[in-house]
């Protein structure tokens, strides 16, 4: 148990030290030009290292721990999606560009830090399905985001049951298979056999660190249900994705109208959320959508910069504004709109 608890604590002071490194004169508020000359400066590829190299130290203190009952190996379990989560969100600044000094650390550090050892597929091929194909299409109909949140059943004319039920989509038999096919398929190919190993190592890792408990609790159910509706969660937030203000203009004015910030008047729950299922700047993601370039050590900073986004609720699905019950009542609103043809 001391040796968990050592590894708890030395992953989480080595992530600080990407934290401090970034946080040193940044302004409360500023304009994204003057951030990404901030930003410029303080670019390394030393501190992202650490920063992964602290959630994987955490990760096998939650395996050698998953051993020690079933309370410990549940609380094991949703760490360690939480960790996933984490590691996805990392993995997404160097999609940008903005993880680490150079394009080539930002790759290995993705790559080797996270794509790998969760079976990820290539972050080249991440990087043109989110840079390319979404951020300028978000909510539009060749957005693939969009197009997936269809297909897991958030369309016009849904039931309640079935709208109740994609908000889990993860959780259910047919998102479980879709997650297992997505591996299945990334581990396919020119050069799978790297990912595979890679996926392999990390599970023989898992069970010398816990045996089967780690294995299964601290790998197959984070990386298999609990990360992935995390991760989920995290996409029903973007974006007003069915009733979106669509404008032109410059791009903070754009996201402004397709774009939400969740918890705005509880700091308690924008807390928890940063630091569980929105973390990395994902919780500020209207300031990520206006200014992709900046890492998120610097995003609440331009986003007090901004005008706010024209939706900000105060939860995702429990109170009487939601973004579940937005997305619910724009979906009913758009299968009672008559078609163009009958007006």
């Amino acid at each position: 148990m001391p040796v968990c608890l050592a590894l708890l604590v030395t992953g989480a002071a080595l992530r600080q030290i990407d934290r401090a490194h970034f946080a040193r004169r940044r302004p409360h508020a500023a304009d994204a030009a003057r951030l990404i000359a901030l930003q410029r400066t303080r670019a390394n590829d030393l501190t992202p290292l650490l920063l992964l190299a602290g959630q994987w130290i955490q990760i096998t203190g939650w395996w050698m721990l998953a051993d020690h009952g079933p309370l410990v190996a549940a609380m094991s379990a949703a760490a360690v999606a939480v960790h996933f989560r984490h590691l996805q969100e990392i993995s997404h600044a160097a999609v940008h560009g903005v993880l680490a000094r150079t394009a080539r650390a930002n790759q290995l550090l993705a790559e080797i830090g996270a794509h790998h050892p969760l079976g990820l597929g290539p972050l080249p091929a991440r990087r043109l399905r989110h840079v390319r194909d979404h951020h300028p299409n978000a909510t539009l109909d060749r957005d693939p985001n969009l197009a997936e949140l269809r297909r897991a059943g958030l369309r016009p004319g849904t039931s309640r049951a079935a709208y109740a039920l994609a908000l889990v989509h993860p959780l259910t038999p047919r998102g479980i298979r879709i997650t297992v096919a997505g591996l299945a398929a990334h581990l396919r190919g020119p050069g799978a056999w790297h990912r595979t190993a890679g996926l392999a190592a990390i599970g023989a890792a898992a069970f010398t660190a816990g045996g089967w408990p780690a294995l299964l609790c601290g790998l197959l159910i984070p990386r298999l249900l609990l990360y992935p509706q995390l991760a989920w969660m995290s996409l029903l937030v973007e974006h007003t994705w069915f009733d979106p203000d669509h404008r032109t203009g410059t791009p903070a004015h754009i996201e402004a109208g397709r774009c939400l910030r969740l918890y705005p008047h509880s700091r308690a729950l924008a807390a928890i959320a940063a630091a569980t299922w929105l973390p990395y700047g994902d919780l500020h993601h209207y300031a990520h959508s206006a200014h992709p370039g900046l890492r998120w050590n610097y995003l609440p900073a331009v986003e007090r910069h901004l005008a706010p986004p024209h939706y900000a609720p105060d939860g995702l699905l429990l109170g009487t504004d939601t973004v579940a019950r937005r997305h619910r009542q724009a979906l009913t609103a758009t299968a009672a709109a008559p078609h163009p043809e009958m007006v």
